[in-house]
């Protein structure tokens, strides 16, 4: 990993864990570092600088209209329940919030259901 991919996976490992997100592990996915639940990852990164997150598709198309700034894909991810989310210039607590929906997309259901979402100021 290069300097600024380590500080970007601290920095969303460290977000998710403040979040509170349960039975989160590091892993891997296409070679980069990667979140899982319940060995299935919900973010990775996919660049330095780029975070994929999954996202379902109406989320992501609104999203994507709402905030380009943040949010993009490529055609790679056209229809594909993910998206890109550029780590440089999104804040904490957007990230946060993607962090929390990427996980409850991917963990189990009543999991998912179980956990409470710590409130945001």
């Amino acid at each position: 990993m290069t300097g600024s991919q380590d500080a970007n996976f601290e920095r969303v490992t460290r977000l998710a864990t403040a979040a509170g997100l349960p039975e989160i592990a590091p892993g891997t996915s296409y070679g980069t570092p990667a979140l899982q639940v319940r060995g299935k990852m919900f973010v990775r990164i996919k660049e330095a600088d780029i975070l994929v997150v999954m996202c379902a598709l109406e989320e992501k198309a609104m999203l994507i209209e709402l905030a380009p700034e943040f949010y993009f894909e490529t055609a790679h991810y056209k229809g594909w329940p993910a998206m890109l989310v550029r780590l440089d210039v999104i804040g904490d607590r957007d990230l946060t919030e993607r962090l929390i929906a990427a996980w409850r997309q991917k963990a189990p259901k009543r999991l998912a259901t179980s956990f409470k979402a710590p409130a945001t100021p």
